[in-house]
């Protein structure tokens, strides 16, 4: 191995003192005196020296270490996974050979992916590391984020919840984000002073998954619950699941008035349209209708009329944008006072990973009742 020149050992000890400050200003000080493209020439600088002669690479060396000395307020941990540092690419030849590194490892996926550009910004890394259960639902997966039926997902930390006590992981997707819509659609029914005493509710939809659960939560808490289904077949299931009375969706008597005959104290519709105007027009006095989908239609064609003369509540229900502490409180009272008794009768059929698009077309032509759970391998 050839001897290090004088000024090329110099050279390092000047550079390794000139980032060592930097790093303190930055990390420590939070006051930067030298600024990053500066900062990144130097670095690059030392390292070519410091590869060209291994000897000058010290331990303590900015290029074997990230960042500087953490401040006394913070403690100390021990990651399970090293956190990497960002890397810089300075020109064209840099940036294909990051495109190449990356084709070794997914190979043509890179190309057809594409990338998506974002300015740097300077800020802290954080590192999560969840120790018991957690369950997400909701929040776009398999919508706008890719992860639904994942085994492993890269999401927002705001997105998890703790897995509360008395629920399992299996029951927490039996539940899901169904489970999720029918317990925030009677907590906001409640906050608008709903209770048992006032009258029967109904719920239309009453064989789907946030339809089956909503009668079961309804009745658990002593509503007199009625369900509105189109499956004549399905009508041993509605009762078992706390069903007091049953009306069929073709039988219904839709009325034309802007207001019919009071026949119900609240309501959880599922199917929008024709069914969700009857509901304006018979909802009786500071009743509560919670709209959470549009199964049948997302037109609603109703006047002001239930609203000032009856003073009727239209809730929206919305389970993607639910405030954190909101949707902590719905899974308590779902894991406590909510919760569903007969999830396993719910649970109508479990399937793998591997057959999920079978499933699919029996949605789109509603001949689904209760839920559908997928074993993750």
């Amino acid at each position: 191995m050839s001897a290090v020149p004088l000024p090329t050992s110099q050279r390092a000890a000047t550079l390794r003192d000139t980032l060592a400050r930097a790093q303190y200003e930055y990390y420590v000080l939070d006051a930067p005196a030298l600024s990053d493209e500066e900062y990144d020439r130097l670095f690059r600088e030392l390292q070519a020296i410091e590869e060209a002669y291994p000897t000058l690479r010290s331990e303590d060396s900015p290029t074997q270490r990230v960042g500087a000395p953490v401040q006394s307020a913070f403690r100390s941990h021990r990651h399970l996974v090293r956190m990497l540092s960002l890397d810089n690419a300075f020109d064209q030849g840099e940036l294909v050979a990051f495109e190449q590194s990356l084709e070794r490892i997914v190979g043509d996926a890179v190309h057809r992916s594409g990338y998506t550009v974002e300015l740097k910004i300077d800020g802290a890394a954080v590192a999560l590391t969840y120790r018991d259960a957690v369950l997400v639902t909701g929040c776009g997966l398999s919508e706008t984020r890719d992860g639904g039926y994942s085994e492993y997902a890269r999401i927002e930390a705001k997105w998890a919840i703790p897995l509360p006590a008395g629920l399992s992981l299996r029951e927490s997707m039996i539940l899901g984000t169904a489970g999720f819509t029918a317990g925030l659609a009677l907590l906001r029914m409640e906050e608008n002073r709903q209770r048992p005493a006032h009258g029967p509710l109904a719920v239309t939809g009453a064989t789907g998954g946030v339809g089956s659960l909503a009668i079961d939560m309804l009745a658990g808490r002593g509503y007199e619950v009625v369900a509105v289904s189109g499956k004549a077949d399905a009508d041993d299931y509605l009762r078992a699941l706390g069903a007091a009375r049953i009306l069929r969706r073709q039988e219904l008597e839709l009325g034309t008035k802007p207001l019919e005959k009071a026949l119900w104290a609240g309501a959880i519709d599922n199917v929008g349209g024709t069914v969700l105007t009857w509901l304006t027009r018979t909802i009786d006095v500071h009743g509560s209708i919670a709209s959470v989908g549009l199964a049948a239609s997302p037109e609603l064609a109703t006047t002001v009329m239930p609203f000032i003369l009856r003073g009727a509540n239209l809730l929206g229900i919305n389970s993607v944008f639910t405030p954190r502490a909101q949707r902590l409180a719905v899974w308590a009272r779902i894991a406590g006072d909510l919760r569903p008794r007969h999830l396993d009768r719910i649970v109508t059929r479990t399937v793998d990973l591997a057959e999920l698009p079978t499933v699919f077309p029996d949605y789109v032509a509603s001949r689904v009742v209760g839920r559908t759970l997928v074993r993750i391998p």
